[in-house]
């Protein structure tokens, strides 16, 4: 969904699979404390590249040690280490120094005067295969596993003087984990070997003297220079060596799934209290799928800073640094449901949607989820992503401009997953809306099955922060994520929907490296609200399927890609016909689906691409804008009879059929 107008372990059903175990067993331990014993730290900016502060990036630099913590360390970044905005000055860091590392989507950034991708023979988006050959110029190694990890590199297409490199990982890193970084081999248009920055050489001189002001960093090094020895990168002709290290799981889902467990267990037994506040009754002629449209609310424990949690909360954190209830604070989460005629003869499945950017729960009523409804017998019931939905846009927008008020966002819509989780406990309890007349027939027969639990559907940010509900949902194990992705840092650039807020970002970090860095530092926070920092566990003991347009104007492929290579899911071949990928491997790193062509029927998560003749997005990292990139093909899945087919089959059995008689799936452009 475009964006318009944008500048104007619990109680009850928490079932121990999954994520919802893990987290319920290991995310809720121990709290990211603020009262921590301080450990000695680093002061001022790393010195090893000589350029802008927090460059390279992610760095241990900035971080602490800390025995508390899973991973061992803290983020440490002090207000001057930060971007300070042009409109509100500097950067309060203590959202970020509660995070026990950096995000695992988080891309390397670095500036190299004069580099030449190409001449230098970095791994394009087009051959991630080439980013693990033993002479690589860029090395990423576990320094866990002392495993190579994949990645594809990029100069920022939209910053002609910095030219920042971007370094991709193609699948995450892996959580709680430290991985060391070598660049090597360097070289600009003409040939010639790029230096090393002179405090890195200076470093690599291995004859500093105690009283250097490098020789301490240069102390710290060492282990990474081993780390990469093992792998067989030496230290001579490198350009530029460092770690980082990734947050915890702990880290990244802890404050959603403590306010989840928390909520469930003051709820037991109980189904959430709802009030339905309006029934309408379409006639056939009116809307030939949809027999009845329930409005209502759930009341729902907030753990926000303000009465009600409005737009701008941030979390109430209790002495111990996660999420409190304030006394008595209520979230009132409005809800929409769009009941089949079908369920007058059967009872329906219970779904729960999710819409797209900015939007609402009303995107429910569009004309592809009513016919999915009426085609398959699925009652979808929506409320609105809180934190990015309608009523958030300033916010949204006032975030973009001041790093300080980012916590607005993604706090916020943490507390609009936990409503859309007791929305879903309310559609699968007896006592809850199978109890209510306005989900009963005149002669009180039930219009939802129960028993058949509560399957998950959303498209667009619907995809993407749906990933963080069936992680963490005690009841939903099988989900549809629509022309999805994960990972707003690489998402944006290539968006045409974000030329809506490039203004705000502009206005407040007009320096378009600091716009590179600051979507790094806005991932570490944005991955505590979606599928990015949840996606190493989405697929443990939960299915998903997500369905991907070829050429997406609006989700980018490459984002896509990176979600299926983490979460394991397989992928629909031939996914395209040939010649329609750019790419050397086109898909590389996924799997395919098991069986030849069309006899597939998979039970486990998978990638479908479909094709609507759009071409290929940019292989750079700006949006396929203009007449050259022909039609837009967000729209165009949900609007496919055929992947309504497939999506219904998989949510309701679990199994991936394939409904593309073992071709590439196409589907002309939607109306």
């Amino acid at each position: 969904m475009r964006v318009r107008s944008l500048m104007r372990s619990a109680a009850g059903r928490v079932s121990a699979v999954g994520l919802a175990v893990v987290l319920a067993a290991g995310l809720t331990s121990p709290a990211q404390a603020d009262n921590s014993a301080p450990s000695p730290a680093h002061t001022g900016c790393d010195p090893i590249a000589g350029t802008a502060c927090l460059l390279p990036f992610p760095d241990d630099w900035y971080t602490r040690p800390d025995r508390t913590t899973p991973t061992g360390r803290r983020v440490h970044f002090s207000a001057a280490d930060l971007p300070a905005s042009s409109l509100a000055g500097a950067t309060d860091p203590t959202a970020w120094n509660r995070l026990d590392g950096f995000s695992p989507g988080s891309a390397l950034l670095l500036t190299v005067p004069g580099l030449d991708p190409a001449a230098s023979g970095l791994a394009p988006v087009t051959d991630i295969g080439r980013s693990l050959a033993p002479d690589a110029p860029i090395v990423i190694v576990d320094e866990t596993t002392g495993a190579r990890w994949p990645y594809w590199a990029e100069l920022d297409a939209n910053d002609p003087w910095h030219r920042t490199l971007l370094v991709h990982p193609a699948r995450d890193f892996l959580d709680g984990h430290r991985y060391a970084v070598a660049i090597r081999g360097l070289r600009t248009t003409s040939g010639a070997a790029i230096p090393a920055p002179a405090p890195f050489a200076r470093i690599l001189d291995h004859r500093l003297p105690r009283r250097d002001p490098l020789w301490e960093r240069q102390q710290e090094l060492k282990p990474v220079f081993r780390t990469l020895a093992r792998s067989g990168v030496r230290t001579s002709g490198l350009y530029l060596a460092w770690d980082f290290t990734v947050a915890s799981t702990a880290s990244l889902t802890g404050d959603l799934t403590s306010i989840r467990d928390d909520a469930f267990a003051k709820l037991g037994t109980a189904a959430p209290t709802y009030t339905v506040t309006s029934v309408t009754d379409p006639t056939p002629a009116q809307d030939p799928d949809i027999a009845r449209v329930v409005e209502g609310t759930i009341e729902v424990p907030s753990y926000l800073s303000q009465p009600g949690g409005p737009t701008g909360s941030v979390f109430n954190r209790g002495p111990h640094g996660r999420p409190s209830q304030l006394p008595g604070n209520l979230q009132t989460a409005d809800f929409r449901c769009e009941i089949p005629r079908s369920a007058w003869s059967k009872p329906s499945q219970a779904a729960l949607y999710g819409h797209g950017l900015l939007g609402s729960r009303d995107e429910v009523g569009a004309a592809n989820v009513r016919a999915m409804a009426g085609e398959h017998d699925f009652t979808f019931c929506a409320t609105d992503w809180i934190g990015m939905a309608a009523g958030d846009q300033n916010t949204v927008v006032s975030a973009l401009e001041n790093l300080s008020a980012f916590p607005e966002v993604t706090e916020r819509t943490q507390q609009g997953v936990l409503n859309a989780l007791f929305l879903g406990r309310d559609l699968v309890d007896p006592a809850g809306f199978a109890a209510s007349p306005a989900f009963r027939t005149a002669d009180g027969r039930p219009l939802l099955d129960p028993r058949a639990g509560v399957v998950y559907d959303g498209n667009s940010q619907g995809g993407i922060l749906g990933g963080v509900l069936v992680a963490v949902s005690p009841d939903v194990k099988r989900g549809v994520l629509g022309v999805t992705a994960m990972d707003y840092s690489i998402l944006l650039n290539r968006s045409v929907d974000f030329a809506a807020l490039q203004p705000a970002l502009d206005a407040g970090y007009p320096d378009k490296l600091q716009q590179q860095v600051v979507f790094q530092l806005m991932q570490m926070l944005w991955d505590h609200a979606e599928t990015d920092g949840y996606a190493e566990h989405l697929t443990d003991g939960h299915q998903v399927l997500m369905d991907v347009a070829f050429g997406d104007h609006q989700v980018a492929n490459v984002a896509a890609d990176v979600e299926a290579r983490t979460i394991g899911a397989r992928l629909h071949v031939p996914a395209l016909a040939a010649g329609r990928s750019p790419d050397t491997v086109p898909y590389w790193g996924i799997a395919p689906l098991p069986g030849p062509g069309h006899t597939y029927a998979y039970r486990g998560s998978a990638m479908v691409v479909w094709d609507s003749g759009t071409p290929p997005a940019p292989l750079t990292n700006t949006a396929p804008a203009g007449p050259r990139y022909g039609h837009d093909p967000h729209e165009d899945p949900r609007n496919s009879p055929a992947v309504r087919l497939q999506k219904a089959v998989f949510l309701t059995t679990g199994v991936v059929i394939d409904v593309c008689g073992g071709a590439p799936c196409t589907e002309p452009p939607a109306s």
